[in-house]
């Protein structure tokens, strides 16, 4: 598959787009005609510099307001085309993308408007452009894909065919299976974007909110494979307009995209094998080659099978020291040859990790994940584009195959095991002495805190490198405005990683409140709550208010309202179980979570969210 993107997904200048471009692997790029008009590059220099990077310019947009006009504004919009076309010539491209009119279109005449493309066609020709006529989801007479490839079809020209782009067909709910029944040769050219499902006019939507392929909530394997079975075998190129990405480091936003296509790319070929059509018995097997269009796959990993550890990182370790001692986690040892400590209850691993932290307050700096295949899980990830991430090792210890988040969390791909051991905790010495512990624990869920400019990044990082499925997402209120919380997890929900995106605000003035936690779940959170209070644990403090208000909603008993207000537990209960959980103190800007589900409960208590966050702001602030 060829690989395009539109500069105007980009930050910077149309130079650092390029370059960008190239570093991330492009084949391609769209040029976007302000980012020329702008930039201080003539036309032959942007020439020069795109053969020289490697890249080729695919398209020239947008050449918008052009059909449905009067005579005098068509005359005035072919000098204007044929200006553009000359430019054209000078850059070295032969594609122009034509948007349905939404402005000055007075006339609501397919028969005048394919006259009108025609002369543009005829025009074209007589330059060696062609022209890819789009439907805007908001154009005021053509809107829809198939009306517009109609207006194609009556031009019959053959510098006249059509563009599609799966944002103006999915934002309207189109159906894309008429997609196949499209000449291939009048595809011009194909644009990709994905979105989340908003309620919103379409136009800001697009305009504000788009995102690269496995950002959003759109079909786009669907749409994929549809122009792949119609024959088109062209450039499949990125259109986004995302405010956040245009803030962004340009190089990293072009990487991202890039992973973009190859996860798209996979995810359409599994869409096909899928969805082989019945016809013939020898296609249900048969290779994607039998399309013209090349799909390359990657390495398949299954999604993990739960998590093996959590590290946290810190200069001072006491406070992590004593707070995991008095939640009943029992201290291994320090590794043999690393500055290095482990902490267990039941199958619920913690490291501390004190080397290159000096000054460092207490954080989450990387998470083991349980993979069938650690080499070919990482493969992937690489191939996805991930930064490995290398940790040096002795003889005899376990060498862990690692990548980079986009919040620089480090994640490890480890050899799980039947039994959920793990093979690496023989490196730790002897740790202090301690009774048997009979406390059955894991880690429950991870929540992370992630930077405004890398959240959409981190949704498709987690998806495509880990297989984790993203949630609906929700926004829970704080005292700083909402947070934005989106639930990554595995079918059987073994795995379950929170993004949270805190308000812009907290990032620009207050460092103190970017907190993440790490769950654990175990049998009884009764008894671990009277054991560790018995230990000195310094519970989050929840509010008389909060009690008087469960009861309203639940009608509880007296006697288990009581104790969850002595204990300062939470709870949540919907049709098919109970949640209790309670939440230590904060320590640089980790805390911990304890939680219990009883019968088939699968959420997080979000509820209760609102009223953690009070308490925690308060606390925070007060001291």
């Amino acid at each position: 598959m060829r690989t395009g993107i539109a500069t105007v997904c980009l930050s910077g200048t149309l130079k650092e787009k390029m370059q960008a471009c190239a570093i991330a692997g492009f084949d391609g790029i769209e040029i976007f005609e302000q980012d020329l008009v702008t930039s201080p590059l003539s036309p032959e220099e942007v020439r020069k510099m795109a053969a020289d990077l490697g890249l080729g310019l695919d398209l020239y947009q947008p050449f918008r307001d052009f059909d449905g006009v009067t005579p005098d504004l068509l005359k005035a919009n072919l000098r204007r085309a044929e200006a553009k076309f000359k430019l054209m010539s000078r850059l070295g491209m032969d594609t122009i993308l034509v948007c349905s009119n939404v402005a000055t279109a007075t006339i609501d005449d397919d028969e005048l408007r394919a006259s009108q493309l025609g002369e543009l066609a005829e025009l074209a020709g007589d330059h060696g452009v062609k022209v890819a006529y789009e439907a805007l989801a908001w154009g005021k007479y053509v809107n829809d894909y198939e009306h517009a490839y109609r207006l194609v079809e009556m031009v019959d020209h053959p510098n006249l065919g059509t563009c599609l782009d799966s944002f103006h067909i999915l934002s309207r709910d189109w159906d894309t299976a008429p997609i196949e029944k499209i000449n291939a040769d009048k595809i011009f050219f194909v644009q990709v974007a994905d979105a989340p499902k908003l309620s919103m006019d379409v136009l800001s939507w697009s305009r504000h909110y788009r995102v690269f392929p496995g950002e959003g909530q759109f079909e786009l394997a669907k749409f994929m494979g549809h122009v792949v079975r119609a024959g088109y075998t062209g450039p499949v190129s990125l259109e986004v307009f995302n405010d956040v990405f245009r803030q962004s480091d340009v190089e990293r936003t072009a990487v991202d995209a890039m992973r973009s296509l190859i996860w798209l790319e996979e995810q359409s070929a599994k869409w096909l094998a899928s969805n082989a059509t019945a016809a013939a018995s020898e296609q249900k097997a048969a290779s994607r080659r039998r399309y013209p269009m090349e799909l390359a796959t990657l390495p398949k990993v299954n999604e993990p099978a739960g998590f093996n550890f959590a590290e946290v990182k810190a200069d001072d370790t006491a406070q992590l020291e004593k707070l995991l001692g008095q939640l009943g986690f029992e201290f291994e040892g320090r590794h043999r040859t690393k500055d290095v400590q482990l902490w267990t209850m039941g199958q619920a691993r913690v490291i501390i990790n004190e080397q290159a932290a000096q000054h460092a307050e207490p954080a989450i700096a990387a998470l083991g994940f349980d993979v069938d295949s650690p080499v070919i899980a990482s493969a992937r990830a690489q191939q996805l584009k991930a930064p490995v991430v290398a940790r040096k090792v002795q003889a005899d210890e376990e060498v862990f195959q690692g990548i980079s988040a986009p919040d620089s969390t480090e994640i490890f791909l480890c050899q799980g095991s039947p039994d959920g051991t793990a093979a690496w905790t023989y490196e730790f010495g002897e740790g202090l002495e301690h009774p048997g512990s009979d406390v059955s624990a894991v880690i429950d869920h991870v929540n992370l805190a992630q930077p405004w400019q890398h959240f959409d990044e981190a949704v498709l990082f987690y998806t495509s490198a880990l297989a984790l499925e993203p949630q609906p997402f929700a926004e829970v209120p704080s005292p700083s405005g909402l947070v934005r919380s989106q639930v990554m997890e595995t079918s059987d929900a073994s795995v379950r990683l929170v993004l949270n995106l805190a308000p812009a605000q907290q990032a620009q003035t207050d460092r103190k409140t970017y907190q993440e936690h790490i769950a654990f779940a175990v049998d009884d959170l009764v008894a671990t709550a009277r054991s560790a209070h018995a230990r000195g644990l310094e519970f989050l403090e929840i509010p008389a208010n909060y009690y008087e208000d469960l009861d309203a909603r639940f009608e509880l008993e007296p006697e288990f309202l009581a104790m969850l207000k002595e204990l300062n537990l939470l709870y949540d209960r919907d049709a098919n179980g109970e949640f209790l959980h309670f939440y230590t103190a904060t320590v640089g800007s980790v805390f911990f979570e304890m939680v219990e589900r009883r019968g088939n409960y699968d959420g997080y208590g979000a509820p209760n969210a609102p009223v953690r966050h009070a308490v925690q702001y308060d606390s925070l602030h007060r001291s």
